[in-house]
């Protein structure tokens, strides 16, 4: 059983780009279903600048950090130990790999029509690689000076991995700079058995959705290959950002990371990555260079269950113990797009026999992600919190509460059919007119109601203004079905 998308749904023209949205949280209730309170994200200091906010430093105390995530002693020792088991790189005169070798490679006109944002810039580099944050550059000794420089020699890329002419300006520019001789490059401080990959987490990565595809998913996706034998060079670095996703740094990188706009030194590397590749949202598809090893969500799925100590793989199977009740988990908003019905969503769900969870997300990744995986069923309203199905253990169920207005493209492509990518049962509800906020603050006649295309149409300021900003009550009559619906799909 699908729900049909209302009248006024279609594909959309203009792509419009997901907002800086927290994962919301709801008030207080006396319901009897169960509410979890988890730490609430944490709001910007007064006066705090959007890049550089009021949040933990990486010194503080790591909320919620597994046993198993927890940082090598001593990271010399396990350089040194990888530099044993592989062949020594040749050395040059100032202290650097030997040049003969010198390779750089970029992918920087990849386009995708549905998705513009999502085939950044990004360079590899082989050979004598020396990274100098304080100069910004990344200089490669070539002799040949082969690989599509300036004629000054020179590449400059903003390694952010999101196509995004808006937010590009706010992202560190890095250049790559071809010089001679090893002479010409600034000397070794510190040489490295393993690449090195320097990225961004500017733009919208206080944001979980953005956190995931616009950092960790890409990082990822660059750098699973490697064993966690990979030094990270952050620019636009965010210590708060850091702390909440050390867990997931530490599975992808054995090493700590290094703040790339405050470090001092020169380090030196046979191989290193300027940018991250990525693939769309939720989404990680076969591509000859950008995913040759053909990763997949499903993988990046397990990676997360092994850095988290996730321990469910698989939903509850009915019937399988006396009296068992599958979990429901219903993810509550404060801002917009809330679910004004919420309690009566949930006593619906309860006397269908779902045992039903509310709870919001908060700056706590490990304690909200095995919450999320300790359920059977998510539902949600469309937005940043339906990604934290990525959590979910397969064959468990999504179900989307999909807002008025032409929300069809965003909703299937953003949380649909990633959902089915990662091999989990997906259902969608199609608010009406009568369940949409939006009655009460336009009238039947107004475009929102007559041709909401239309205002996908103006681009993403003026959707935000208008059709992302409702909250829904669902007529419980005709979503009841669908609550049926979820439970149906934990049984096939």
């Amino acid at each position: 059983m699908q729900s049909s998308p209302p009248s006024s749904s279609s594909v959309p023209e203009t792509e419009a780009v997901p907002p800086r949205e927290a994962v919301a949280s709801a008030g207080d209730n006396d319901s009897a279903v169960d509410r979890v309170d988890l730490p609430e994200e944490k709001q910007l200091l007064p006066g705090a600048e959007p890049q550089d906010p009021g949040f933990p430093t990486a010194d503080s105390q790591e909320p919620g950090l597994p046993a198993a995530v927890s940082r090598k002693d001593d990271a010399e020792k396990a350089a040194a130990a990888a530099a044993a088991s592989e062949p020594k790189p040749e050395k040059s005169s100032n202290g650097g790999a030997a040049a003969g070798d010198a390779k750089i490679k970029c992918d920087e006109n990849g386009v995708d029509e549905g998705f513009p944002y999502a085939r950044p810039s990004v360079c590899e580099l082989y050979g004598d690689v020396r990274v100098s944050p304080k100069e910004k550059t990344m200089y490669l000794v070539n002799p040949s000076g082969a690989g599509g420089f300036d004629e000054n020699g020179e590449k400059r890329l903003r390694p952010y991995a999101r196509k995004d002419d808006f937010l590009l300006p706010g992202v560190v520019e890095v250049t790559v700079k071809s010089v001679p001789s090893a002479a010409a490059a600034p000397k070794c401080t510190k040489q490295y058995a393993v690449p090195t990959v320097v990225f961004s987490i500017a733009g919208y990565t206080d944001n979980f959705f953005h956190d995931m595809t616009d950092a960790m998913i890409p990082l990822f996706l660059t750098t699973a290959h490697l064993k966690g034998e990979v030094q990270l060079l952050i620019t636009n670095y965010k210590p708060w950002w850091v702390q909440k996703y050390t867990p997931l740094l530490r599975k992808l990188s054995n090493y700590d990371v290094i703040n790339f706009d405050e470090d001092a030194g020169v380090h030196c590397f046979t191989q290193g990555y300027l940018g991250l590749y990525r693939d769309r949202d939720l989404i990680i598809s076969p591509h000859p260079t950008r995913n040759p090893r053909n990763y997949t969500m499903v993988d990046y799925n397990r990676f997360l269950r092994g850095a988290l100590e996730l321990r469910r793989d698989r939903p509850s199977v009915l019937g399988e113990e006396p009296g068992m009740r599958p979990r429901m988990l219903i993810i509550s908003r404060a801002g917009t797009r809330k679910l004004l019905n919420l309690e009566a969503v949930a006593a619906a769900a309860a006397e269908l026999g779902f045992n039903v969870t509310v709870a919001e997300a908060g700056a706590d990744v490990p304690a909200f992600a095995a919450l999320v995986n300790s359920a059977d069923v998510l539902l949600a309203v469309h937005g940043a919190g339906l990604t934290n199905q990525i959590f979910l253990p397969a064959d468990a169920v999504v179900l989307q509460i999909v807002p008025w207005g032409n929300m069809d493209w965003m909703a299937t492509n953003f949380y649909g059919q990633p959902a089915r990518d990662m091999q989990l049962r997906y259902v969608e509800y199609y608010v009406g007119e009568e369940e949409t906020s939006l009655k009460n603050k336009y009238p039947r006649d107004h475009m929102v109601f007559k041709d909401p295309k239309a205002l996908h149409a103006q681009g993403w300021q003026t959707l935000a203004a208008t059709i992302m900003k409702q909250d829904v009550e669902v007529n419980l009559t005709r979503f009841r079905p669908f609550l049926l619906q979820a439970l149906d799909r934990l049984q096939q």
